[in-house]
């Protein structure tokens, strides 16, 4: 994953921030996915993988316009939680 090797390479505390913060993102949402999955036994499932496709896509969006429009500070991703 590039987030491993951008957050260990680089020697720039604010990118490695940010890779860290893009590296826990996107292992919530192999964990949120797992648990939506399991809930489609129960109807809600789907609904909620629906929406987790989409923050998925909009997230890191958001992420890289937040990055660009100030530099020296990381993004934090809301509603996550942080392993590393």
């Amino acid at each position: 994953m590039l987030p491993i090797a951008v957050w260990l390479l680089n020697e720039d505390p604010v990118v490695q921030a940010n890779a860290k913060e893009s590296l826990n993102f996107h292992i919530n949402l192999y964990v949120y996915a797992i648990a939506f999955a399991l809930l489609i036994f129960l109807l809600i499932g789907i609904p909620l993988l629906f929406i987790l496709a989409i923050a998925s896509f909009v997230m890191p969006i958001i992420a890289i316009m937040e990055v660009y429009r100030n530099p020296q500070r990381p993004y934090y991703y809301p509603f996550i939680i942080r392993l590393l």
